[in-house]
Order: structure tokens, then sequence, then C-alpha cells
């Protein structure tokens, strides 16, 4: 009898899908340097988070053609619990520059930061779907 229950619970948790990732979906940037923000998604890549720029934005809300679009944003971040994900990289487009990054979700919010050298900046970004 034991065996029966554990077998069928072993199958019934293999037939359930993995739990996504609370952080995956679309966020909105903030402005950066030169006006401009950008959409990106952020996704499952093996057992770490990556995000990659979507779309790209003018500072009057205007989508434009950018070398940024389809660029690789965020790389080896992992997930520590709690809506927390650390270890990872970002690369920022307006500075051309790759920081250690972090991150953190709240709600529809992604706290995103990261140093380079010393020099750290950050941003606040907004889910969009």
């Amino acid at each position: 009898m034991k065996r029966m229950l554990l077998a069928t619970l072993t199958l019934a948790a293999l037939a359930l899908p993995a739990a996504a990732d609370p952080v995956l979906g679309t966020y909105k940037t903030e402005p950066g340097d030169t006006g401009s923000y950008a959409h990106v998604e952020i996704y499952q890549c093996e057992a770490e988070i990556c995000g990659v720029i979507r779309k790209a934005f003018n500072g009057a809300g205007q989508q434009i053609e950018s070398k940024s679009v389809g660029k690789r944003m965020i790389w080896g971040m992992q997930p520590q619990g709690g809506g927390e994900y650390a270890k990872g990289k970002i690369w920022a487009p307006d500075r051309n520059k790759t920081y250690n990054s972090k991150m953190a979700l709240a709600g529809a919010t992604l706290k995103v930061s990261g140093c380079v050298l010393g020099i750290c900046r950050g941003q606040s970004w907004q889910r969009v779907k």
C-alpha cells in the first residue's frame, strides 16, 4: 500500500509543470543617459535568469530602431529566494559598460543595481507583461 501511494505521489509530482520564476516577463527600464529606454524580456536560461532587449524607445516614447535590440542585457543571475537575485551581470547600453549585478522583485517593480570598479548604478523597472 505504501509503495502504491509513493508511486502515485511521484507520478503526480512529475506530471505538474515546473513553477515559473515570478521574475519572468517583460519590463520597461528607466531612461538612460540619452533619455531612451527599453523593454527587456527576463527569461530562464538553464538554472539562471537572463534578459534581452526586445524593444527600444526614444524619450518621447516612440519605438525606435537600435543596435541594442536583441542583445543580451542580463546574464548569470542566480535566484536567492524571496524575490532576490544576485551574482549576475548587467550591460548598460547607454554607457556600454558591464556591471556585477543584483535584482529584487517587489510586485510589478524590479529593482536592478550593479557596480563596476566601485561605481554603482541602479534603476527600478516596471513590468509591462
